[in-house]
């Protein structure tokens, strides 16, 4: 089958479209035809060697961490699905590989598809929504009556994040710059702080919840926004010692995410905050939950451009930029 695949680690390594063996389908597992494929920042940054000492792949790696398409077939064990089946999913990340025609999912990790939107729309939900979810559902359990500040508001995990914040009831303050501040305040954002002209930690006190998507400066900057005994949540970094046992690395790199968050973790005490990292996982079930937010017309996919899966290292590059309104979608069809 064809797939896009990175043969070394490397910023200037594209990546190339190449031949690679069918999936292997395990009894627990779903043969899934993609029809599109989501693009991450996150696939730039496993591409650039990023992750390599986290996430020990073999070379060659197809990358791609969100699909949807078209169940194929089953595992002997699998109860849920059947051929035909319109399911997308964020794969394991151990078995990643969306950028291909073919990919084999577990089934805990898989869902039904939304039935309001085409396949593109579904492909550029699923990482971006579970991170949303995971860290403002089961990490931060934002409620209504709280405060959220959302970094970068107009990206693909903050445009979905403000949906969903709005949702669960609570006040959302986002950051953007100047070309999109009317667009996240159509996303349901309440207060809405132009970088290019304004400190976001100058402006706004006593939140109850930061979702950090940007740098250390943000990161350090966001705990004056938080009142004592509010939630600082980093999806970009830097990771935890507890991230670190739940991914079961070995005691030196244990030991390297200590050191590397002991800074954060200790202005974060000193101020009575809680900080926590949230590395995104799979998880059908939770994706289930959006598919009925999505057909609710709660969420709503943001789709900012679709490239051609022979274009993928330029999905890839314009990802990279930054200036992504939503999401980048591979069409394989």
């Amino acid at each position: 089958m064809k797939a896009f695949v990175i043969d070394r680690y490397g910023k200037n390594q594209q990546g190339r479209i190449g031949d690679m063996p069918e999936p292997t389908l395990r009894d627990d597992d779903v043969l899934i035809d993609v029809h599109a494929a989501g693009v991450n920042l996150l696939d730039a940054k496993i591409r650039n060697g990023e992750f390599k000492l986290i996430l020990p792949y073999q070379l060659p790696l197809m990358l791609g961490n969100d699909i949807a398409g078209t169940v194929i077939r089953t595992g002997a064990s699998v109860g849920r699905f059947k051929p035909g089946d319109q399911v997308y999913a964020r794969p394991d990340q151990d078995r990643i590989g969306g950028f291909a025609e073919r990919i084999a999912i577990r089934e805990a990790s898989l869902a039904l598809m939304p039935a309001n939107v085409d396949m593109t729309e579904a492909a550029s939900l699923p990482l971006v929504a579970l991170t949303a979810w995971q860290a403002l559902v089961e990490t931060a359990r934002l409620r209504a009556g709280q405060k959220v500040l959302i970094h970068a508001g107009s990206g693909g995990v903050g445009s979905i994040a403000i949906q969903l914040a709005k949702h669960l009831g609570a006040t959302v303050a986002t950051t953007t710059s100047s070309a999109n501040v009317g667009w996240v305040r159509a996303l349901g954002a309440d207060v809405v702080i132009d970088y290019r002209q304004q400190d976001f930690a100058a402006e706004l006190r006593d939140y109850d919840v930061v979702l950090n998507s940007l740098g250390n400066r943000e990161l350090s900057h966001s705990l004056n926004v938080l009142k004592p005994g509010g939630q600082l949540i980093s999806i970009s970094g830097p990771p935890t010692p507890a991230f670190a046992v739940e991914q079961k690395l070995s005691w030196p790199l244990q030991q390297i995410m200590r050191l590397l968050s002991y800074r954060i973790r200790k202005q974060a005490r000193q101020r009575n905050i809680r900080y926590d990292f949230v590395f995104m996982r799979a998880e059908g079930e939770q994706l289930s939950h959006i598919t009925s937010l999505v057909e609710q017309g709660i969420i709503k996919p943001v789709v900012d451009k679709v490239f051609d899966f022979t274009a993928t290292a330029e999905a890839l590059a314009y990802v990279e930029t930054g200036r992504a309104r939503g999401k980048v979608v591979v069409s394989l069809r």
